[in-house]
C-alpha cells in the first residue's frame, strides 16, 4: 500500500463517518472562541461549555471583560482547573485586545500568539474555526492517531502537525483535525482500544503495535 492510498483511505473513512463536524466548544465569535479554546487546556470540551454559559453571563466583550477583577474570573472558571493562570489570561489578552486591536481579535498568527495564555495549538484552533485560515491543530487525540496510523513518529506535537500537513491535502485540514478528534473519541480510545477492532488501525494501523497486540 502507497502513502497516497493510506491517506486516501483514511480520508475516505473520516468523510463517511463525519460528513460533517461541528466545532465542539459553544462560542458566538472569535473572542468567545479564544476563552473557551484557552479555557480547554487540560480540561474537556464538555466542562468548558458547562462553564462557559456562566462567564458570558457576565460579559462576552473584552472591554467589559479587562474590567472584572481576576478573582472573579477565576471563580467562574475555577472547575476547569488551572484557574489562577487562566483567569489572569483572559484578563489580560481581553485588555490587549480592547486596547491595541480595537476590540477585535487579531486574525495575524503572530498576534494572536503573542497574547497571554494563547500558544500556537490554540492560535491554530482560532485561525482554522473562527476565520477559516488553514490550519492543524494537534491535540492529544491527533497526536495519538497520527503515530498508531503510522503518520508520524510521534515524538512531539510540532512534528506530527508537520507531517499531517505534508500528508494531507491543505484544503483538507480544517474539516480533517476535527474529524479525527471525534473519531479519536468514538473509535480509537487511549485506553482500552483494540486496534483490530478499529475501523482505521485494523485497515492502515501502525504494523509494529498491530503486531503487537495480536501475540
Amino acid at each position: 500500500m502507497t502513502k497516497a492510498e493510506k491517506i486516501a483511505g483514511i480520508s475516505r473513512i473520516l468523510d463517511d463517518l463525519y460528513p460533517t463536524v461541528p466545532i465542539p466548544l459553544d462560542h458566538t465569535d472569535p473572542y468567545t472562541l479564544l476563552v473557551a479554546v484557552l479555557l480547554s487546556a487540560q480540561c474537556t470540551d464538555v466542562r468548558v461549555n458547562q462553564v462557559t454559559p456562566s462567564l458570558w453571563a457576565v460579559t462576552d466583550r473584552p472591554e467589559v471583560m479587562k474590567t472584572l477583577p481576576v478573582e472573579e474570573i477565576r471563580e467562574i472558571i475555577r472547575p476547569c482547573g488551572l484557574s489562577p493562570s487562566k483567569s489572569a489570561a483572559i484578563k489580560e489578552l481581553s485588555r490587549i485586545i480592547d486596547e491595541e486591536h480595537g476590540g477585535v481579535v487579531p486574525q495575524d498568527w503572530a498576534a494572536l500568539e503573542a497574547l497571554p495564555g494563547v500558544g500556537h495549538k490554540t492560535a491554530s484552533v482560532v485561525m482554522s474555526q473562527a476565520f477559516g485560515v488553514p490550519a492543524f491543530p494537534v491535540d492529544t487525540h491527533i497526536h495519538r492517531l497520527a503515530y498508531r496510523w503510522a503518520l508520524s513518529t510521534g515524538k512531539n506535537v510540532v512534528r506530527t502537525e508537520a507531517d499531517l500537513k505534508r500528508a494531507f491535502p491543505r484544503e483538507s485540514w480544517n474539516k480533517l483535525h476535527l474529524q479525527i478528534i471525534f473519531f479519536g473519541r468514538e473509535y480509537c480510545p487511549a485506553r482500552g482500544h483494540r486496534m483490530t477492532d478499529c475501523p482505521i488501525c485494523s485497515v492502515y494501523g501502525r504494523r509494529s503495535l498491530l503486531k503487537l497486540e495480536n501475540k
